[in-house]
């Protein structure tokens, strides 16, 4: 039995291989090098921002609410008395930013406790009177035009609304309730602290036309 005696002294050895493989899985990794621990990679995501910034869109900041008498006189010929129509209005105009302006380069982080926001310039969204509210007080001399000089009168009612809040400072109001809105917004996205900036664009030069 050649064979069987050969197969038993190669036992000893294949079950010596057999432990050795079985202690290398084991135990190896506790004798191999130790990888060198690198430092985490840290990414900053502020699409987030910018998407939760452009979802606002136009943001309403303030709304100022007027009241007036408003005469209006049109001259219709030296030789009859002027047309005339008083009314009463009521109007409304509200002042927001636009921040579908704001772009990526607006944005800027600092740190990581910091982010600097650059707004557009605020600006008046709309101005309206409110006809519901309003009325037409009395009409002199309108000589059957009563319709066209009512609708004119009001079309300069409503200009007025938007210079009387010019005038009152919507904008600056605009501007300092932007700071106390949002500025919580912006922050609970971030969870950083949030600067607001005005927005700085560079301008091209006009070229003067050609000759």
């Amino acid at each position: 039995m050649p064979l069987l005696r050969f197969i038993l002294k190669l036992t000893p050895w294949i079950l010596l291989i057999l432990l050795g493989v079985y202690l290398w899985r084991t135990f190896g990794e506790f004798f191999s090098k130790p990888d060198k621990k690198e430092e985490p990679e840290v990414v900053v995501n502020f699409n987030t921002v910018l998407t939760s910034v452009e979802d606002l869109g136009k943001m309403e900041l303030v709304r100022y609410n007027f009241k007036d008498v408003v005469e209006y006189e049109k001259n219709v010929s030296r030789w009859v008395p002027n047309s005339k129509v008083v009314l009463i209005v009521a109007g409304e105009a509200v002042g927001c930013v636009d921040f579908t302006k704001i772009t990526q380069a607006d944005i800027q982080f600092q740190g990581d406790s910091l982010v600097q926001v650059a707004l557009p310039d605020p600006e008046v969204c709309y101005y309206k009177v409110d006809h519901s509210k309003s009325k037409v007080f009395s009409k002199e001399n309108t000589y059957f035009q009563d319709a066209d000089l009512v609708e004119e009168a009001y079309t300069y009612a409503e200009n007025n609304v938007k210079r009387a809040a010019l005038n009152s400072g919507i904008l600056s109001q605009t501007k300092v309730n932007a700071e106390k809105i949002l500025k919580p917004i912006l922050e609970e996205v971030t969870g950083r602290r949030v600067v607001l900036v005005p927005q700085r664009r560079v301008q091209n030069p006009e070229l003067p036309p050609k000759q």
